[in-house]
C-alpha cells in the first residue's frame, strides 16, 4: 500500500512531531477504527498514555492521510 500525506497532514506532523512510521501503523494496524465523515476513516493507535488519531481516507491502493494529532486516552472515552 501506498501513503499520501495532504500538504496539511505533512505540516502537522512536523509541529506536532509524528513521525510518519507511527501514523502507518495506527492505519494498518489500529487498535480502534471508526467511520468518520465525508467517507473518511478514524484510526486510534495507543501510544504510552497518548492517543495518536489519524483521519484518513482510502483510494484503491492508495491511503491518504488528511490529519494526525495526539490526544489524551479519556477524550474519547466513549470509544474505548
Amino acid at each position: 500500500m501506498n501513503f499520501v500525506y495532504t500538504n496539511h497532514a505533512k505540516e502537522n506532523l512536523v509541529e506536532r512531531k509524528i513521525k510518519k512510521e507511527d501514523v502507518e501503523q495506527a492505519i494498518l494496524n489500529p487498535d480502534e477504527i471508526f467511520k468518520g465523515k465525508k467517507d473518511r476513516n478514524i484510526s486510534h493507535k495507543f501510544i504510552g498514555n497518548k492517543l495518536l488519531r489519524v483521519i484518513y481516507k482510502k483510494e484503491e491502493k492508495v491511503y491518504i492521510v488528511i490529519t494526525a494529532y495526539y490526544t489524551k486516552v479519556g477524550r474519547y472515552k466513549k470509544w474505548r
